[in-house]
């Protein structure tokens, strides 16, 4: 069965480490069969690689025990639904739990790892796999002047991909969050690269994740 730990909380957040690759502990799981809703099922399916499928079911399984465990229900019984985007209103904004507004709640899944945060208010976690140099020195184009600085001020390519990193899941940590996403342009708000220092936008609260070698993850949390 796949393998969910809970890390220490960080302030108001919960956080749990997942690791996908561990493999169902019954065919049911395995498929997500009475677990998923049919959305879910649907994007399983569309996955080329089974690996890829596998890391999709188990994190999303993973999410739905916790959210269940939080509310006293089977995973299956967790009905999930998306908020309007704050952008244009649209149903494609942060997901929640449709009877259980003050639960909030976010996942990301990267390589063999997902990050599952719950929180009393809004939410959002991302975790990623380390990026290559390129991946480094194309993304570091869209982020935020200041952090670009920050970059640039660094000596080493090694130093590049951790800093790099740091500032990416920040900022997709706190886009998550407020429900826009990777639509609301990378180099809008400072997050910061530095370890220890996460920019807070808007009042927000952004906090590193320790996670294993070869990972970086952040969360951010709403006042």
């Amino acid at each position: 069965m796949y393998e969910k730990e809970e890390l220490p909380a960080l302030g108001t957040v919960r956080l749990w480490l997942v690791r996908t690759d561990g493999g169902p502990a019954d065919a049911s799981a395995g498929t997500g069969a009475g677990v998923l809703d049919e959305d879910e099922l649907r994007r399983a399916a569309a996955f080329r690689f089974d690996r890829h499928r596998v890391r999709y079911i188990a994190s999303h399984v993973a999410l739905r025990t916790v959210l269940g465990e939080r509310l006293g229900r089977a995973p299956g019984d967790v009905r999930l639904v998306r908020l309007p985007c704050p952008g244009c209103g649209e149903p494609h904004g942060r997901p929640a739990v449709a009877d259980a507004p003050d639960l909030h709640f976010s996942l990301s899944h990267s390589g063999d790892l997902a990050l599952v945060a719950v929180a009393p208010t809004a939410v959002g976690a991302d975790v990623e796999e380390l990026p290559s140099i390129e991946v480094t020195q194309d993304l570091a184009a869209v982020l935020h002047p200041m952090e670009q600085a920050e970059l640039a001020a660094l000596d080493a390519p090694s130093e590049h991909r951790g800093a790099l990193a740091r500032a990416w899941v920040r900022k997709e940590a706190y886009l998550k969050g407020i429900g826009t996403g990777l639509s609301r342009a990378a180099d809008l708000d400072y997050v910061g690269t530095l370890p220890g220092s996460p920019g807070a936008p808007d009042g927000w609260t952004i906090r590193d994740v320790a996670v294993p070698a070869g990972y970086t993850a952040a969360v951010a949390v709403a006042p």
